[in-house]
């Protein structure tokens, strides 16, 4: 493999001189005061210190919790960066939702100071609030592994606990500083020019890290160390790390650890603790001093040695027959293994296996041996003779009555399994002792009394019984035979790697020193000091491991049965340490292992946990906790073999744990190994976006209360992966020699150096060692090469170590992976512009190595340096490439290092593109931030002439807007994702097309919006330096930045006009507010006067944009209140009301305005939605009263004849809007009556010829108004049936002739409005002339056509062939209820409403009809063609369907009558939890759905509806009167 490597910084740099340690300078306290601080402490200083003049602006990292209060599964575990200066973990929790009621974050971060303390909990109260995000500032202070969640109370007012995350913060590593490594030219600076250790510290970021792995005992005695520091050091390495230090046991073994408090005789000298702990201290002083070398030390929880000395008088510390009882077989089956190995010459059995047969030979007498001698099968089974006998002599005396379940005439398998399953039989699967597994004799006695009471006789019973026992215990011998067989295959494995493998030891001779298999378990001698321990407790279970093992399963504890199986693949010299569930199960273990681990914490500057993976997760947690009060800048690192990224997680989050190792020789070929480059190798592609995109400069309040506001940049969380000390080869894997060849090491170790993570190598791999080394076994000492190009890689390795740690510390955030064939090329960051560095390959000499009897020694090599490559300058497309040539010598193992720079690339370009965004969009209007932001195709074609339309990308599709939403509908993902290979970022690296777009569709548009001249000039200039500056592959970035940019100050400008209702709001009020703008814009062939154009309200998009289509009296006043007047538009509400008001013509205005050039009178609900919203209008708007008074000219004549809107008799008269309202309500007193104008097919082709004659009348006796027949649709529910096949044309879908009771709550609101205004002499009119009611015949139910009880009904007065539709369960009434609740019951009012929640509610809107009902159909297609009258041609459009807008009013209405009568009457906040549960889905569709708005309606259960508009007016609009219900009742 080889490594074709470049760099580029466009890295950012930060002033970092600001820090906890120099923050406290700027408070006068004693030293007394100061030797008491903590790190937390201090950070909460600074927080309340003041602002200085250089002070950065604070880092903000925001992570959203999901609505039950804990983290996404992606964002489970968090990693922030070290507390160079104090920043913010921002936890936002939306409004509202299920956990912010009564909610309390709970976390063991030391919020208040102090030290850390895993148990002590810190709590915060958090607001009830449900109109603003709640907001959890948490002042990160210092480095350490935190966990939080949120308590809550939920539905039934219990306190629960939410999901927990966890928090890791990398701690701060201090090193000396170096110079740099390669001249300006750019070449190496000749040894020892670059690299050199400077006098100044710098901070260390984990990446930066370069780390050398050593075994200690072969570095020779202490005093020989400082050789092995300068050969580390010029090779380019700042951290050493250690195998375990510590008295070794007597296999030699640096991880069988005998005495954890002292350290190893052999390198310290035969000296005292404090005298050897004086010594380390000293040497790793020089070290990070001297040498620039910081400190990593193995930690080893699991085990201890065999002969480690106070295991004799700790044997509890160990897993013993006596402690663990189960391991009881484990352990005679280890002495039955032992004996068998020292015994085999006495058998005639071979002592040397030499072949197959001999292993055969052995393993079929160790079976006889097992079967006939040990029998381990009583440890499984009742004792069958023992069971009969005890019964026997029990049923001879007083038997008790049988009080457990009924058994009398069952088989004796059933009684089998009744005993079983009835927990009668003890000891089962506990395997104690022989025979242990039994049943009471009473309880026998007792069982079988009563199981055969006609058998009296006692040795027919004690025969029954002999017969359930052996039911019982056959599965038992089954068990038995399988655990038998995997033992003798275990063993089979184990011996055929051990003695037969070529890959394997090939042990040899088997004997007592050297058994067939390892011992599981450590014998203690018996002596005065343990003769007073159990013999039991004197057998410890050796440690070990296990293939794919779940490692939160302690493998010595029941249910498993690894010893007894043999499992384990156990090492003969360590003891597995017993810990039990804490320290009172094991007071003096724990306290001796946290006192060797705190001990290492004070000297060492980190820790890598041995055996990580079976480590007990509670007792690591314990001890790393203990050691970071220590040291709190410990860093943490460890090699987990869960195989499992999850799992990994799980220790990583809870441990702390701040790098995971991995290794570059897990990738069997070069594809596999560029993975794993890119995965742990690159910390961020090229071009990257999430970090630099989604950033926003807001104001921090203080975290703590006090102190001043500052300036912060907030940043958005993603999930975290561990992060990876990536290794080239780790030092207990084999060498490359033996995995690939000799030459891979220098082209691996090269590519490995350039990763953008933490990166480690060994000795041995440095200095090409032929094999992996006996950890054991070898005796010899390193040979210290230093920088030598005759002999190991280690000259280059000083290149390429000292380069990554300089590109980490200049800002080199981003590269990428290219494998072609057997090249692997890793970049950081650019590829324009390039020159050579540096290249090299290595000769071997020889393969084979004559072994030198003092030192360790690698191949015979030399490494040579390859002449430079002149890469070849191209131009393509105005861009300047460099084409590098791979040279004719370039073997196999070689690399190459070439700089790059971007040529006319201009650094500042990040910041460039993110100013001035604000000011240009400052003055934009509303309606030309529709044009920016929005516009669907049908709209920008219509404004434009059709010369523009929504942007299309190859291999995507179009567009859902022309404006900012249209690209940011994509960008979300592309950004969150840092998805480059997405077809946008394609597009955008092949041209700049897309660019071009954004602007100049602006500048076309100027002339008729003029406000949208300097958001269009600002793009071109954001454009147009990133044309000229940036390559190709960084457009997708910078496209990013300056769009996204643009959409916020966009958004913003919305935000900032509107009432403080929203501009105070949340993201999802918000979102609904901007949806007043996506609505509400200019396009020409639709207008509120038809002689120019004037912006309009749009019904839905993208079906109701254009034309006559787009404007509908009833959409428009059932959205004017929730999208215009809580908002705050009132100038576009007034604009509306008087255009309809104008049409006013036979006391109704049109449901289809087309332009006020040929409306449509259809529609009975219209004009009284239009009074409603009048009477919202006086309410809101600033002196709204004035409306009243306010001129309106009459589009038609008096006689209510048609006229063309030019015609001299249009807008030849004018009312005042009151008199209008008076027209209104009189036209109606008087009874209506006409026919349509220009009725027939070319009004409507689907209706029949009596649809179009409109009558309405008042029922005097109830003040109800009816009209409709069983022809035409007047309300909302509107579907006029269109299919032949089926012979549903010109029948309603849904026919509500009658009075209906929405209309009947409206016209209720209305009257009583007016008279109120009538007794204030507000208004002009008092009353209306009404003439005499006919006898009307008095209704009655009609029991027959009661479908559901307890609701009210849909109409009153239904024809006579549909008399039914009274009857039916439709989402109506809320409508009623919210604007005149003054004609409900409360109490019967909240009963309907909890029944239309039960029965209509769906996951995003209201059932049209109650799926209990005859004719209910859900699922909507107007496609259908069939001849099923119920839904052909869309026929069920309003019987069952759920749609959006009745769900705010529902929600409205529950709101009002909760809190008058029912739960919420005591504590509102109980109603407000649980109607903002019901908003959850909402809230994740407008935030999901590429439109930005709710849906006109959905199908069955939510499922999605093809013909539904994507995003209607009234869906949000109803939403956002709901909440600015709410909004206005906090006020209360």
């Amino acid at each position: 493999m080889s490594s074709d490597a470049e760099m580029h910084s466009n890295g950012h740099t930060f002033d970092k001189k600001l820090s906890i340690t120099s923050e406290a300078q700027l408070f006068s306290s004693s030293e007394e005061e100061q030797a008491t601080r903590t790190p937390a402490d201090e950070g909460l200083r600074f927080f309340q210190s003041p602002v200085s003049d250089s002070e950065e602006p604070i880092r903000v990292y925001e992570l959203k919790l999901e609505p039950d209060g804990g983290p996404s599964k992606d964002k489970a575990y968090i990693r922030l960066p070290p507390v160079y200066t104090p920043y913010i973990l921002r936890m936002t929790l939306e409004a509202g939702t299920p956990a912010s009621r009564r909610a309390v974050l709970k976390t063991n971060f030391p919020l208040d100071g102090g030290l850390f303390n895993r148990n002590k909990l810190v709590e915060r109260k958090l607001p009830d609030l449900f109109s603003n995000s709640i907001h959890i500032d948490i002042p990160i202070l210092h480095a350490g592994a935190f966990r939080y969640w949120i308590e809550y109370e939920n539905d039934a007012c219990d306190r629960v606990d939410g999901r927990e995350g966890y928090f890791n913060v990398d701690p701060i590593l201090r090193s000396r500083s170096r110079t740099p490594i390669l001249s300006g030219d750019p070449q190496p600076r000749p040894f020892p020019g670059g690299g050199i250790i400077q006098a100044d510290e710098i901070n260390l970021p984990l990446d930066g890290l370069v780390v050398l792995t050593t075994v200690s005992k072969w570095m020779g005695p202490i005093t020989e160390w400082q050789r092995h520091f300068r050969e580390a050091c010029d090779r380019g390495y700042n951290m050493l790390h250690y195998t375990p230090l510590q008295q070794s046991g007597i296999s030699g073994s640096p991880y069988s650890i005998a005495d954890q408090m002292n350290f190893d005789r052999n390198i310290i000298g035969d000296t005292s603790q404090e005298s050897s702990l004086s010594e380390v201290q000293k040497v790793l002083k020089v070290a990070r001093d001297e040498f620039g070398l910081l400190s990593l030390i193995d930690i080893v929880l699991n085990h201890t040695a065999d002969n480690t000395p106070w295991l004799v008088e700790h044997p509890e510390a160990g897993y013993s027959p006596y402690n663990t009882p189960h391991l009881a077989p484990a352990l005679e089956l280890d002495d039955a293994i032992m004996q068998f190995s020292s015994t085999l010459g006495k058998r005639g059995l071979p002592n040397i296996i030499s072949s197959q047969a001999d292993l055969e030979t052995l393993l079929q007498a160790l079976e006889r041996e097992l079967r006939n001698n040990v029998q381990l099968w009583q440890y499984y089974v009742l004792n069958r003779s023992r069971e009969r006998d005890s019964i026997a002599l029990a049923l001879s005396s007083s038997v008790i009555p049988w009080d457990g379940p009924e058994i009398r005439g069952k088989t004796i398998e059933e009684l089998a399994n009744i005993l079983k399953s009835n927990k009668y039989v003890k000891g089962i699967n506990e395997y104690k002792a022989r025979y242990d597994v039994h049943v009471d004799s009473s309880v026998a006695a007792s069982f079988v009394r009563a199981a055969f009471p006609d058998i009296h006789d006692i040795e027919n019973l004690s025969n029954m019984w002999a017969n359930i026992i052996d039911v019982i215990n056959a599965p038992l011998y089954e068990e038995w035979e399988e655990d038998t067989r995997t033992i003798l295959q275990n063993i089979r494995s184990r011996v055929e790697y051990t003695r037969l493998a070529d890959h394997g030891p090939k042990l040899g001779e088997i004997n007592t020193q050297s058994p067939l298999v390892d011992t599981y378990f450590t014998r203690l001698p018996r002596n005065d000091v343990t003769s007073k321990f159990d013999p039991a407790a004197l057998a410890l279970a050796n440690n070990g491991w296990i293939w794919n093992a779940d490692p939160l399963r302690n493998f010595a504890l029941l249910p498993s049965k690894a010893y007894l199986r043999r499992e384990v693949i156990v090492w003969g010299d360590c003891v597995k340490l017993r810990y039990g569930a804490g320290p009172q199960d094991n007071p003096w273990l724990w306290e001796y292992m946290q006192n060797y681990v705190v001990g290492l914490a004070r000297t060492f500057d980190g820790f890598r946990i041995d055996n990580c993976h079976s480590t007990p997760l509670h007792v690591g947690v314990t001890f790393l906790d203990a050691a970071r009060v220590v040291n709190p800048n410990l860093y943490i690192c460890a090699e987990l073999f869960t195989g499992n990224e999850e799992m990994d997680i799980h220790f990583v989050s809870r441990l702390g744990i701040n790098s995971l190792i991995r290794e570059a020789y897990n990738g069997h070929d070069p594809k596999e190994f560029s993975r794993l480059l890119y995965r742990f190798g690159v910390d961020r592609s090229v071009g990257s976006m999430h970090g630099d995109c989604l950033t926003s400069i807001e104001e921090l309040p203080p975290p703590t209360g006090k102190g001043p506001v500052r300036s912060c940049i907030i940043s958005p969380l993603r999930g975290s992966s561990p992060h990876a000390l990536f290794f080239d080869l780790t030092h207990d894997n084999e060498s490359p020699l033996y995995k690939r060849s000799a030459e891979d090491a220098l082209s691996t170790g090269a590519l490995i150096a350039f990763s953008g993570s933490a990166i480690g190598s060994t000795k041995g791999f440095d200095d090409l060692y032929p094999k992996l080394l006996d950890l054991v076994g070898e005796k010899r000492l390193y040979e210290v090469l230093g920088i030598d190009d005759t002999q190991g890689i280690g000259k280059a390795k000083r290149i390429l170590n000292n380069l990554h740690t300089q590109m980490v510390l200049e800002g080199y955030a981003e590269g990428y992976v290219h494998q072609e064939n057997d090249v692997v090329a890793l970049t950081r960051l650019a590829r324009t512009g390039a020159k050579f560095a540096y290249g090299a390959s290595i000769e071997i000499q020889s393969y084979e190595l004559d072994q030198h009897p003092e030192l360790i020694q690698g191949l015979p090599s030399k490494l040579v340096e390859l002449q430079p490559v002149t890469p070849i300058e191209k131009n393509e497309d105005g861009h300047l490439l460099s084409e590098i040539v791979i040279p004719d010598y370039f073997p196999p193992g070689s690399f190459m290092i070439f700089a790059t720079q971007l040529e006319g690339f201009d650094p500042t370009l990040d910041a460039f593109c993110k100013t001035g965004a604000e000011e240009a969009f400052s003055n934009v209007s509303l309606i030309e931030l529709n044009a920016l932001l929005y516009r669907s195709e049908a709209e920008e074609r219509d404004a434009t002439d059709g010369k523009i339309g929504t942007y299309h990308i190859p291999n995507c599709g179009g567009l859902v807007y022309a404006g900012l939403e249209g690209w940011m509908s994509l960008l979300r993902s592309i950004i969150e994702n840092n998805d480059l290979g997405h077809p946008l970022c394609d597009h955008l690296r092949s041209g700049r097309w897309a660019c071009d777009y954004i602007y100049t569709r602006l500048e076309n548009q100027t002339e008729l919006l003029p406000g949208l001249t300097k958001p269009a000039q600002w793009f071109r200039e954001k454009f147009s330096k990133i044309n000229d500056t940036a390559p190709p592959f960084l457009l997708p970035k910078y496209f990013a930045i300056v769009v996204y940019e643009g959409y916020k100050a966009a958004r913003s400008a919305v935000v900032e006009q509107l009432a403080s209702f929203v501009s105070t709001g949340y993201s999802f009020v918000h979102d609904l507010a901007l949806c007043s703008v996506q609505m509400h814009g200019l396009v020409k062939t639709a207008s509120l006067e038809p002689g120019r154009s004037v912006s309009s309200l749009a019904a839905g998009l993208p079906h109701f944009a254009v034309s006559w289509a787009r404007c509908w009296g009833r959409d428009v006043f059932i959205s004017l209140r929730g999208l215009f007047l809580v908002t705050g538009q009132y100038t576009a509400a007034k604009r509306h009301i008087l255009a309809f008001a104008s049409t006013l013509k036979h006391g109704l205005i049109p449901n289809l305005l087309d332009s006020v050039r040929n409306p449509r009178y259809n529609s009975r609900d219209s004009p009284w939605w239009m009074l409603q919203n009048i009477q919202d209008y006086v309410h809101f708007a600033p002196e709204g009263l004035k409306i009243l008074s306010e001129p309106v000219k009459r589009r038609f004549p008096s006689d209510d004849s048609f006229v063309s809107w030019d015609d001299p008799a249009a807008y030849s008269r004018t009312d005042t809007l009151a008199e209008i309202i008076q027209e209104i309500l009189q036209r109606h007193a008087m009874g209506i009556s006409f026919r349509e104008h220009n009725a027939g097919p070319n009004l409507d082709m689907q209706m029949n010829n009596e649809g179009f004659n409109i009558d309405i009348t008042v029922d005097w006796s109830t003040g109800f108004i009816s009209g409709g027949n069983h022809h035409n649709c007047g309300t909302w529910m509107d579907k006029m049936g269109e299919s032949v096949k089926a012979r549903t044309k010109g029948k309603p879908g849904t026919p509500r002739d009658g009075a209906p009771v929405e209309i009947t709550g409206l016209v209720k609101s209305t009257v009583r409005w007016l008279s109120s205004l009538v007794d204030k002499d507000l208004f002009p009119f008092k009353g209306v002339e009404a003439i005499d009611p006919k006898d009307d015949a008095n209704y009655t139910i009609n029991a027959s056509l009661v479908n559901r009880r307890g609701i009210y009904k849909d109409i009153y007065g239904s024809g006579r062939d549909h008399e039914w539709a009274d009857y039916q369960l439709r989402p109506n009434y809320p409508i009623a209820m919210t604007v005149a609740p003054e004609l409900f019951h409360p109490s019967h009012a909240l009963e309907a409403l909890r029944i239309a929640d039960r029965a209509l509610r769906g996951p995003l809107g209201m059932k049209t009809l109650d799926p209990t009902d005859w004719q209910y159909r859900g699922i909507y297609d107007n496609s259908n063609d069939s001849d099923d009258p119920t839904i052909a041609k869309g026929f069920n459009y309003h019987n069952g369907p759920e749609w959006m807008w009745p769900l705010g009013y529902f929600l409205r209405a529950y709101y009002l009558f909760d809190t008058l009568t029912g739960s919420g009457k005591k504590d509102r906040s109980i109603t407000l939890h649980y109607l903002h549960s019901l908003l959850l889905p909402l809230r994740k569709h407008i935030q999901e759905t590429p439109w930005r708005g709710l849906p006109e309606l959905t199908n069955e259960n939510g499922a999605f509806c093809k013909d539904s508009c994507p995003t209607q007016a009234w869906s949000s609009s109803t939403i956002l009167d709901f909440l600015h219900d709410v909004y206005t009742s906090e006020d209360v």
